[in-house]
């Protein structure tokens, strides 16, 4: 009888650990952070494939569960991240939230309308090329604030200096007709236009970072998030 219990709760066991495999469950708040060797073995394809799977998971409300006091204290002398985004400051589009990561797994840039200047790009030669960030992500969104004001030549403060980054992205869109903010068709197209000079200009304006990329120890890439659902989409 004994016997027969033990195999019985043998089974069981191995039955319900098969089910816990195939089953979507969220990792634990064990999740490791990364620490130096592992940010080492990282490439550039697998970085943005755990960028891809973390954007699922937050679609998909399966988040990973984290300690974060832990990776506070893990993370207090030493950070080793494997990605870099430069994105909006809307409050809809936190790079952390959308991609599903941690504390010391992301550095973030963030200004209205995504773009970049000198200050930004030595941020991410910084990231890059010192504290071995994998990509830069160049993180644009739906209904973006900052391209409606550059669509519509909006004019306050220091505001106007800022729009003005955005408008050759405006000029990049040969859209005829309402090219202004009430056109989200339109609004759409230039943020998209937006991401992609940005991309082009990290290329073009750092030597460091185009030198990075073209012996394949970055990547530099451009992708959309739709917040209305969550989604990004990559370029």
């Amino acid at each position: 009888m004994l016997v027969q219990k033990l195999l019985v709760a043998t089974m069981f066991a191995a039955g319900t650990l098969g089910l816990v495999g195939c089953a979507s469950v969220a990792p634990t708040a064990d999740y490791a952070t990364l620490d130096k060797a592992a940010q080492a073995k990282l490439t550039p394809d697998s970085v943005v494939a755990s960028l891809k799977d973390g954007n699922k998971r937050f679609v998909g409300g399966n988040m990973i569960k984290r300690d974060l006091m832990k990776q506070v204290k893990t993370t207090g002398y030493a950070q080793y991240p494997m990605a870099t985004i430069v994105s909006c400051i809307d409050s809809r589009a936190g790079p952390e939230i959308v991609f599903d990561q941690g504390i010391g797994d992301v550095f973030s840039a963030r200004v209205a309308g995504n773009f970049v200047n000198e200050d930004i790009l030595g941020s991410l030669e910084f990231a890059s090329k010192l504290a071995g960030s994998k990509v830069v992500v160049v993180l644009g969104h739906s209904s973006c604030g900052a391209i409606k004001g550059a669509c519509d030549d909006a004019v306050l403060g220091n505001l106007t200096g800022m729009l003005a980054k955005i408008k050759p992205a405006v000029a990049d869109v040969s859209m005829a007709g309402d090219r202004t903010s009430k056109n989200d068709a339109f609004v759409q197209m230039v943020a998209e236009a937006n991401v992609k000079r940005t991309v082009n200009d990290i290329v073009t304006k750092s030597a460091v970072l185009r030198e990075m990329q073209a012996k394949g120890e970055i990547k530099i890439v451009g992708a959309m998030l739709d917040v209305k659902t969550g989604v990004v989409s990559w370029y």
